[in-house]
């Protein structure tokens, strides 16, 4: 007992150094840094800003005292130990965000506005927060003088948000940390990520034998903005076939549909066309599903009846099955487990082919929990669609991805109890591990868990529309990670750290 307790009391004296010192100077820089990191558009295909916000790393990382150095996609910020064998402790984070319809926003997205109680912007919480939060913790560090055991490097992704595979790339020339924690999920420590896959139907928008109307759907149909956020627009545009449009029979029928709650419907009539469209509100989902009003399901419910039968109609229908409820019972998902939970489904877009203007694709998200592989959940969409066509006379052909795992930890292993830990001496609350729903690079990274830096209890804001963060959780989650980083990198190597 007398070592342990001698210990605890040497790493509090540590991690008291390093507060003091991040509370005396790297303080000031946490607002001002992430508004700097903010102003960089880093979504999909951003290629200029995520090479000038490569340029701002290095030379802030630079100018921070670290070794910092360009692994193509990757971004490599390192605080070396004295002993070049040091393990290597890792922190990783992403530096690209998901994509945003600026017009739906209060503010700028990018434009990195902060006042004495929030920081705003996209990548706020997800994940540039934490990419600020890691750079200032490890300057705490190094400029406390407190010996350090490991070398800690920082990682710093490209396309988290997207297809991820800039950090397998990096595997194949690096080796990975000895171990890492991943700084974009939540407190305490994350011992399973469910699995992230998605469904595609595709259709024309030809119309078939079946229910008629004196209108039909032209292009102008679409809903969403990516996967892994909740849709907040969608619409639709009906055209009258012959002469005037009479639209207010029609309208009157939308109207009666209830919404759900949180959404709202609006209508244009343009004489020989009406404009559709609903609003709902976004939000990540994976995290934080249901925070999110779904525009897209609430569309395709108003819909019901109104449109011809053909292509436009089957994807509705089948948004409103899917949509059923956030956990996808409609799609025949009713799996329950004490710690995994349920399913999360996102009904997420829908959108044209670039080829083809009578072509589109609804695409839905879904977050799976075990026993099912990716492999099983295919084929058992896949007969699902086989028999939605069957029964309905429809033709929509199923795809998407599903080459993702869940991934789980043992709660008990050495690296999870001190992570839970040294949460609990930071906060002085004590909590139970955490399921995500979002998929982080601890499943690309081996020897990698997702530690912080959200806190339990508070809807997550990332890939939300006017995504912004508290200042005051800004700094919990500092001292939180201050506080596991000073044990981690001045403690002794944990061997075997995912073993009880």
């Amino acid at each position: 007992m007398l070592p342990f307790v001698f210990l605890l009391a040497s790493l509090g004296g540590n991690v008291a150094r390093v507060q003091q010192h991040y509370d005396t100077v790297e303080t000031k820089r946490l607002v001002p840094m992430l508004s700097e990191v903010l102003r960089f558009p880093t979504f999909e295909h951003g290629d200029q800003a995520l090479a000038d916000q490569k340029a701002w790393l290095m030379k802030t990382g630079e100018a921070l005292g670290f070794v910092v150095r360009d692994a193509g996609h990757i971004t490599e910020i390192e605080l070396p130990a004295a002993d070049k064998n040091a393990p290597v402790l890792g922190l990783i984070v992403h530096g690209d965000v998901q994509p945003v319809d600026a017009e739906a926003w209060s503010f700028p997205p990018f434009g990195g506005t902060f006042d004495d109680k929030y920081v705003y912007g996209r990548g706020a919480a997800d994940d540039k927060g934490p990419l600020v939060q890691a750079l200032l913790a490890m300057k705490a560090l190094k400029e406390s003088g407190v010996k350090r055991t490991h070398t800690v490097r920082l990682l710093v992704g490209s396309s988290e948000e997207s297809d991820a595979d800039e950090m397998p790339e990096y595997l194949k020339t690096h080796a990975p940390p000895d171990y890492s924690l991943v700084l974009d999920s939540a407190f305490p420590v994350v011992v399973g990520e469910k699995a992230w896959n998605s469904l595609t139907v595709t259709t024309t928008l030809a119309e078939r034998p079946g229910v008629e109307k004196p209108y039909e759907v032209i292009f102008g149909m679409w809903a969403g903005l990516g996967p892994s956020i909740v849709p907040d627009h969608a619409e639709l545009t009906l055209h009258w076939k012959e002469g005037y449009g009479r639209w207010e029979p029609v309208m009157n029928a939308i109207r009666a549909v209830p919404l759900p709650e949180g959404t709202r419907l609006q209508m244009k009539d343009d004489v020989d066309t009406l404009r559709i469209v609903v609003y709902g509100h976004s939000a990540h989902a994976g995290v934080n599903i249901e925070g999110g009003r779904n525009a897209l399901v609430a569309l395709a419910r108003v819909m019901e009846n109104i449109l011809p039968s053909g292509g436009a109609n089957d994807l509705f229908t089948f948004a409103r099955i899917a949509g059923q409820d956030l956990y996808g019972t409609g799609l025949g998902f009713r799996e329950s487990d004490p710690l995994w939970g349920r399913y999360a489904v996102n009904v997420a877009t829908i959108a044209m082919d670039p080829q083809d203007t009578q072509k589109y694709t609804l695409t839905i998200n879904i977050r799976s929990t075990p026993p099912r592989t990716g492999e099983e959940l295919q084929k058992y969409l896949e007969k699902f669609v086989a028999d939605f066509n069957r029964t309905t006379g429809a033709s929509l052909v199923a795809g998407g991805y599903f080459g993702d795992k869940t991934l789980g930890f043992n709660p008990r292993a050495k690296l999870i109890q001190r992570l839970l830990g040294d949460y609990e001496r930071a906060t002085g609350v004590a909590e139970r591990p955490s399921i995500s729903g979002g998929g982080t690079y601890a499943k690309r990274v081996p020897n990698s868990i997702a530690f912080g830096m959200w806190f339990p209890g508070k809807p997550y804001p990332g890939h939300d529309v006017d995504e912004k963060i508290e200042i005051a959780d800004l700094q919990k989650g500092e001292r939180v990670l201050i506080y596991a980083l000073t044990d981690l990198a001045t403690g002794r190597r944990i061997r075997e750290p995912f073993k009880p």
